[in-house]
């Protein structure tokens, strides 16, 4: 069977929820940089907008699941803004070392609240908001905690969920593996990048999980940088 044919489920480094210190923080730094250069981050803020379309009202709440060290919410707080939207985030991550940065990093924005939590606990659900999204997020869970993460989602999400993750693809895993061996000094991304792409997903696999959390109302579309879209609408 080809190194493509189907999804990797072996861990990456940052799935450790302990990692932390300058590892990670020259490993947040470094995605950042990635994701800027590669241009993918727009994949999350044009599907927030589809749905704010589709729900108008005067303001939204937004919740980051997975937020990392806060680069998204500094994205779609900067779109939001541009759109003359009023827009309140939450930052989701389940690592407390992460959380801790990630304030730190935003501390410029002091209405966004952040919440060391796993989204597997029990109550994750509880505190609801408008949206829910995710950003190279989902390709850390096997198909399985997928499928139980979407309907947590669901549950805690008013309008819908965006997500925005990796399609795994030859050019994709080959070119990043040039990219972090010219550029990285990250042992971490070094090793994640990569291994990434193997997690992530085709549009097949992403129609088999939806169906699987019994979701209808979604829409999946490719764009540039080798990102899926997938905008969920309740």
């Amino acid at each position: 069977m080809g190194l493509f044919a189907q999804r990797s489920e072996e861990k990456e480094l940052m799935d450790d929820l302990n990692c932390s210190g300058e590892e990670l923080n020259q490993t947040l730094g470094e995605l950042k940089t990635i994701n800027r250069w590669l241009g993918g981050n727009y994949v999350t803020t044009a599907g927030l907008a589809e749905i704010f379309k589709s729900y108008p009202q005067p303001s939204y709440t937004v919740a980051d699941i997975g937020c990392g060290g806060g680069d998204m919410i500094q994205v779609m707080d900067e779109w939001a803004k541009s759109q003359k939207k009023e827009v309140t985030f939450t930052g989701i991550d389940a690592n407390r070392n992460i959380i801790d940065l990630a304030a730190v990093r935003l501390a410029h924005l002091p209405e966004v609240a952040w919440r060391a939590q796993n989204v597997f606990d029990v109550g994750f659900s509880e505190e609801k908001v408008d949206v829910s999204t995710c950003t190279l997020f989902t390709h850390h869970f096997t198909d399985t905690q997928l499928v139980v993460l979407l309907k947590s989602l669901q549950e805690k999400s008013r309008l819908g969920i965006v997500i925005n993750d990796l399609h795994r693809h030859w050019f994709a895993y080959y070119s990043i593996q040039v990219l972090t061996k010219l550029f990285s000094k990250s042992k971490m991304v070094q090793n994640d990048a990569s291994l990434s792409v193997l997690r992530s997903f085709s549009k097949s696999d992403l129609h088999r999980i939806l169906k699987s959390a019994k979701l209808d109302n979604f829409k999946i579309s490719w764009h540039w940088a080798f990102r899926w879209q997938v905008t969920i609408k309740f």
